[in-house]
């Protein structure tokens, strides 16, 4: 049992984390490069600003909208 744990144990976590740390490291050379922000539509960009601002405008932060509906 000693020698599991004194050997293979940290075998084995060692190799765990070498190949979390090669599928981290090797984003950076992808061709699509995720380190980018992912692209947003500007349909679902205008969705997303009118909830907020409705959202802010009802919660009394604002007091007004930004856009009309």
């Amino acid at each position: 049992m000693s020698f599991f744990r004194q050997y293979i144990s940290p075998l084995i976590i060692l190799i765990m984390f070498l190949v979390a740390l090669v599928a981290v490291s090797s984003r950076a050379f992808l061709p699509s490069d995720l380190a980018s922000p992912a692209p947003v539509s500007s349909e679902e960009l205008g969705m997303t600003l009118n909830n907020s601002t409705n959202l802010m405008a009802t919660s009394g932060s604002l007091g007004f909208k930004f856009f009309d509906d």
